[in-house]
């Protein structure tokens, strides 16, 4: 292609940047030349580029696609079995029992697939996973198109997947180096909790990550009870624990962070890891508040996950940014505790620093790769439209998510999945509910 012609050239109403908070580019154009954002320009000088396709979007924000930043996708086919339950209650109850009875490879892809088509929907582009059965969930991500990091859980006591610690970590990877080369793939060491992981394999973990530049992702500070607890059995809380271990590094993305005291917080901050905030679930499971306004004015990058589908129970990143805004102020009584440019930060380039590659996505920006969405505002939910940052956070629902791209390659076209077939995705959840409650 000749560097004078584009493959793409998007027009639209706004565009929020994320470069800087608050920043909107009125009636500009993206134009996108080998999956990479090789201009920005105003839309009137548009029109004498060349282009393979135009698209003209004059009642929509475009934007940096979402990073859910915390996930479980396979568990999509668990939605709703169990509600209204506390935490070790659902999991040792509900979800491990069934768990145990089904979870296989092609629960895993056919789950993931699931969940990777609703996250397309509503303007997801990333996901940071954390299952079993690891090539599965790369397949899955493959197929799709998104941008998957696949977390590889390591626990003490055995599963389908693996029988302990040890065979977790062979198994994570041995499936590692089937798809190593794949440039939307990213597999990562994820012990699943401090309850479930010993210290002997939280040091083994700490030292594969440095061996093989590889990131971790674990749930840490989730719950007052697991605070309790690890006081209770180890003699310290859970973050000091990790530390004493070495986890605790650029390289954590550490779940939740629930309960967290003053002295933890400004740890996090020291040792630069990130945390990733899961409103939704936390309300659900009666967790708590993330002390999310204190995390980020100590310079730790927060960003938003929608945990699992079995604990939402929806995978909506515009909710869970209109909520970890809204959570936000009522935990501190402050109304201006994340404002909506900070939460979009929080969903997008916040995200794309936790895992690694805020030098490829997370804004909007002249050299990075094309992940972007489309969010049209010309509903009437969202009319009038003063202010498009406040309307993507506060108004907009993920049914107005138009169109996704990951590298400039469109997942969905006004609606319309093009990497998935909906019937399809449908068939298989119907068949597995059926599967799940034949027991």
């Amino acid at each position: 292609m000749p560097q004078s012609r584009y493959e793409k050239i998007i027009s639209a109403r706004w565009i929020i940047t994320v470069e800087t908070d608050g920043e909107v580019l009125e009636n500009h154009a993206i134009a996108i030349r080998d999956g990479k954002i090789a201009a920005i320009i105003p839309a009137a000088d548009a029109a004498g580029l060349e282009a393979d396709e135009r698209l003209e979007l004059p009642d929509h924000v475009l934007m940096p696609g979402l990073i859910n930043l915390h996930g479980h996708s396979a568990m999509s086919l668990l939605r709703g079995l169990a509600d209204d339950k506390a935490l070790m209650d659902w999991l040792t109850n509900y979800i491990w029992p069934t768990e145990g009875k089904h979870v296989h490879d092609d629960f895993v892809f056919d789950g993931s697939l699931l969940a990777m088509g609703e996250m397309i929907r509503g303007g997801t582009t990333t996901i940071n996973d954390m299952y079993f059965y690891n090539a599965a969930v790369a397949r899955a991500g493959l197929a799709s198109g998104m941008r998957t990091f696949v977390g590889c859980s390591i626990l003490e006591f055995p599963t389908n997947y693996a029988s302990n610690a040890d065979d977790y970590i062979a198994k994570g990877m041995a499936e590692r180096s089937q798809f190593l080369g794949e440039d939307l793939l990213t597999f990562t060491l994820a012990p699943h909790a401090p309850y479930t992981v010993s210290d002997d394999t939280f040091r083994k973990v700490v030292t594969l990550a440095e061996q093989e530049d590889m990131l971790i992702h674990c749930h840490i500070h989730e719950t007052a009870d697991e605070v309790n607890n690890s006081v209770k059995e180890h003699g310290q809380r859970p973050l000091a624990r990790l530390q004493r271990l070495g986890l605790l590094s650029p390289r954590l993305v550490a779940a939740h962070m629930v309960h967290l005291n003053d002295a933890e917080v400004e740890l996090a901050a020291r040792h630069g890891l990130s945390t990733a905030h899961n409103p939704a679930s936390n309300m659900k499971l009666a967790s708590g508040i993330s002390p999310v306004s204190k995390l980020m004015d100590a310079g730790v990058a927060v960003g938003i996950g929608t945990d699992g589908a079995a604990s939402n129970n929806k995978l909506d990143m515009l909710a869970e940014t209109r909520l970890a805004a809204l959570l936000a102020k009522v935990g501190t009584l402050d109304p201006t505790s994340v404002p909506a440019a900070a939460a979009i930060r929080m969903a997008t380039l916040n995200g794309a620093r936790a895992l690694g590659i805020a030098d490829k996505v997370g804004s909007v920006k002249v050299g990075k790769q094309a992940d972007l969405i489309a969010i049209d505002l010309a509903q009437l939910e969202t009319a009038p439209a003063f202010d498009p940052i406040s309307h993507v956070v506060y108004a907009a629902g993920r049914e107005q998510v138009s169109h996704v791209w990951v590298k400039g390659r469109a997942l969905m076209r006004e609606r319309k999945l093009t990497t998935l077939d909906e019937s399809d995705l449908k068939a298989r959840a119907g068949d597995w509910r059926n599967r799940i409650l034949a027991k």
